[in-house]
């Protein structure tokens, strides 16, 4: 697939459909593209689809089939737009760091590659603004979910969601205690049975796989 160079292929990239609830053009969404007008569209739409479709149906699926309702606050970046966003200071961080993340269509220095989306589950969202810890969810991620790396945000319970061809298994977060929750390699600082008992109160794990 050649990158679209009119409205209509831009429109038919965006059908694609990457899971059983994600589109391409749900990942695609953008507001520093929408405001300062900088198309964002990747270079190479096959492997940017590819690498969505193993975000999306091994991480993105289950939240929804698990827990409802899903808001994507954002997921790919063209180079083009990743660029100007760390150019003007809109928490973008640089492209040689966001190769094999935010653009999912050029690997990682060391050549794997990956996606990632910024994920908000309004179930969670709504016990978190009246104070519940982040990490029930964190260690829930952590024992149903392949993801690579995990960080957390103050605002809405929002965490980046990685996923990558070589999982690292890293946990991060900017709300308190901030810091690194579980590097790469590490064994959980909770056992299993502390960890069950955070999240015993979330909705039963579902996942139905994409045909």
């Amino acid at each position: 697939m050649r990158k679209p160079n009119s409205m209509r292929g831009l429109e038919n990239l965006g059908r694609i459909r990457l899971s059983r609830h994600v589109y391409m053009r749900d990942c695609l969404a953008s507001e520093i593209s929408n405001f300062h007008g900088i198309p964002n569209i990747p270079d190479f739409p096959d492997i940017a689809v590819r690498n969505g479709q193993h975000l999306a149906r091994t991480l993105i699926d289950p939240l929804y089939d698990t827990f409802g309702p899903v808001h994507l606050r954002s997921a790919y970046r063209s180079p083009t737009l990743n660029k100007f966003g760390n150019d003007m200071g809109l928490n973008c961080a640089r492209n040689e760091i966001n190769y094999g993340r935010r653009i999912w269509d050029y690997p990682a220095k060391n050549g794997h590659y990956g996606a990632t989306a910024t994920i908000v589950i309004p179930w969670f969202a709504d016990q978190f603004d009246q104070g519940r810890d982040w990490r029930d969810l964190a260690w829930w991620l952590h024992d149903h979910l392949a993801y690579s790396t995990l960080w957390f945000f103050p605002r809405l319970a929002a965490f980046n969601l990685e996923w990558n061809e070589v999982p690292l298994r890293r946990i991060d977060s900017y709300v308190a205690p901030r810091g690194c929750l579980l590097r790469a390699g590490e064994r959980p600082s909770e056992p299993l049975k502390t960890r069950q008992k955070r999240y015993a109160d979330f909705p039963p794990f579902r996942h139905e796989p994409y045909p």
